[in-house]
């Protein structure tokens, strides 16, 4: 059976390498946090005192980290997986990183003879948790064959793009779309709260229109309870943004309302609601519209 190593066990990837271990793979942990190794642990797993460390003893190395800088340390950097990479070792980043970043690790790691496969995901911490992630994935078409068992266990839909970085081209895309969910439906709960109409009865209208979507579907019940944790913390959607508008300066592309989304969710960390769930967006739409979704 492979041998899988997971790094990077925060609310997506603690999830993901359960589902792995569940599964019956081996499995190897490291994390910068001691606590969720030592939960993984307690479960089955075996933990390793650092990424290179993980890569030596594994088939398949997982990683799910927050930024692209903390991947290509955590790759490229000292006592990383490079310096314990060997023949048919397969490195499966599920973090959400710029597309060139992806395409400089696959080709570091290429030439020491390392398949690299970008596999970003969405469906949040409810789709980790229940093993139901879309999972995108750019690389070579033999890796992918290689680790799709292991991809089932994590995710329902798993798509093979193209090359190295079209994954994570395709989760850019994934959060363009997300971003303009979130706003759209703040600004038409806080439109119809205002103008009199019942949030609750608009949404029950409109979803069986052209607006639904899995945004109001999920979402708007949170909201209606005054629940706005994560989820999806907002800060990292703003990352995911930035991410997006800094490889559209690349290709000299215009985005201009995934711009205005953008400062939207800069609005929401600036103001300290960062560690809320994006859909928590609605809070700048009710402090300009001077309204709560909850008065009354």
């Amino acid at each position: 059976m492979i041998k899988v190593g997971y790094i990077g066990l925060g609310i997506m990837g603690k999830s993901m390498a359960r589902n792995i271990l569940k599964n019956g793979y081996p499995l190897v942990v490291h994390n910068r946090s001691v606590q969720p190794v030592k939960e993984l642990v307690a479960e089955g797993a075996k933990r390793a005192n650092s990424p290179k460390e993980v890569a030596r003893q594994v088939d398949v190395v997982f990683t799910n980290l927050p930024d692209s800088p903390d991947v290509e340390l955590v790759a490229l950097g000292p006592q990383g997986i490079l310096e314990g990479a060997h023949p048919d070792l397969i490195f499966v980043d599920n973090s959400t990183i710029k597309p060139e970043t992806a395409r400089l690790i696959a080709k570091r790691l290429g030439e020491k003879g390392v398949l690299c496969l970008d596999a970003p995901v969405s469906g949040g911490d409810v789709g980790a948790r229940e093993g139901t992630l879309s999972i995108m994935v750019g690389g070579q078409q033999e890796a992918v064959e290689k680790v799709m068992p292991v991809f089932n266990c994590m995710g329902k839909s798993i798509t093979h793009v193209g090359d190295a970085g079209a994954g994570q081209v395709a989760k850019a895309a994934n959060q363009i779309m997300v971003a303009a969910q979130m706003t759209a439906m703040a600004e038409l709960l806080v439109f119809a709260r205002k103008t009199g109409a019942d949030p609750k009865k608009v949404i029950e209208a409109i979803r069986g229109g052209a607006a639904q979507c899995w945004t109001l579907d999920v979402k708007p019940p949170r909201l209606f309870e005054g629940i706005r944790t994560p989820g999806f913390k907002a800060h990292m959607q703003l990352k995911d943004l930035g991410i997006v508008l800094d490889t559209a300066r690349e290709y000299n592309l215009p985005l201009p309302a995934t711009a205005v989304n953008t400062q939207l969710f800069a609005a929401m960390v600036a103001m300290g609601m960062g560690e809320l769930d994006n859909s928590a967006v609605i809070g700048i739409i009710e402090n300009l519209a001077d309204i709560e979704l909850l008065d009354g």
